[in-house]
């Protein structure tokens, strides 16, 4: 699976995020502490920040290469800074069939919607599960279209069943999502392990959500994700072990302070100016992590200067 990092609070050096921290999203690219495969098929970021000429819209870079190969990520990263960021490292198989271009990676960004994403997963048979889903997809998503991965169809998909942008509203339209997925599993005999790790981030929000089908393409799937990423990698238990494994949260005060060890002051969360999600922790304080688990969706805000989590439990 790819690898997700989102963050919202004060203004920050972007490198105090992408290559600083001791597991930064760069160094997660070849040596990643929770996924076994290398993180080559390439990379990308999208960013808010009041320094921009255009602060209301996103800032997008991708690059169809591993992050550590970017020439780039000297040069430009550390020029910028950001109060809203969702970045991504993709993870693909090695073979004809993977295409790496520019459209392919992470976050996508369309028009008419002030949310961007990138997911930490996969859909399988997600071409053929189309026949069933593109009936739920509006015209206006459809057409901008470019890529040809998974997460950018669930965009789509998500983006289409959206009836508005408060939380409710995002939560309703992720439960149907994987309640539409699973009933064209069934229908079309498709059956099978689906992973939507998935970031949403617009300014000032990030909305991380946990959830997925199991190997049968159950909704609900069961099992220690702790004991079954024991197993050998290829596996179906260590599929399923990736899938039940939980995103991480970080909340803290005075991240634009630290400039050089990541060593920000974690704090309660009723006292919390900014905060992170990812696919795994950044640094090796693992303890100052909290889990977002297998089924859970998490909102984060930027309220003043205070950000606000909310945690809850999918209904699909």
């Amino acid at each position: 699976m790819c690898r997700v990092l989102a963050y919202i609070g004060p203004e920050i050096p972007l490198e105090n995020l992408l290559l600083k921290p001791e597991n930064s999203l760069v160094n997660q690219t070849l040596d990643s502490e929770r996924h076994p495969q290398l993180q080559l098929a390439g990379w990308g970021f999208g960013i808010w920040s009041e320094h921009l000429l255009k602060p209301e819209e996103p800032l997008l870079y991708h690059r169809p290469m591993a992050a550590f190969y970017d020439d780039n990520v000297e040069t430009i990263v550390p020029s910028l800074q950001a109060s809203t960021l969702l970045a991504h490292v993709r993870a693909a198989d090695y073979n004809s069939l993977t295409v790496l271009a520019d459209e392919n990676c992470h976050p996508f960004s369309y028009r008419e919607t002030p949310w961007i994403v990138a997911q930490n997963g996969d859909l399988p048979s997600w071409k053929l599960l189309q026949r069933e889903l593109l009936a739920h997809c509006q015209d206006r998503y459809l057409e901008q279209m470019s890529g040809t991965t998974d997460t950018e169809f669930l965009y789509v998909l998500l983006l289409s069943l959206l009836e508005g942008d408060s939380d409710d509203d995002v939560q309703r339209a992720v439960e149907k999502l994987v309640r539409l997925v699973v009933q064209a599993m069934q229908d079309l005999d498709l059956g099978g392990l689906a992973k939507l790790k998935m970031a949403l981030v617009s300014p000032g929000r990030v909305i991380g959500v946990n959830t997925g089908t199991g190997l049968r393409g159950e909704s609900d799937p069961e099992g220690d994700w702790r004991k079954l990423r024991q197993a050998e990698p290829g596996t179906d238990e260590f599929a399923l072990g990736m899938l039940l494994e939980p995103m991480y949260l970080l909340m803290g005060r005075d991240f634009e302070h630290d400039d050089t060890t990541y060593g920000f002051r974690t704090c309660s969360v009723d006292q919390a100016t900014a905060a992170v999600f990812a696919s795994e922790p950044l640094t090796e304080e693992v303890d100052d992590w909290s889990t977002l688990e297998f089924g859970e969706i998490v909102f984060l805000e930027k309220v003043g200067t205070h950000v606000t989590r909310r945690v809850r439990t999918l209904d699909v």
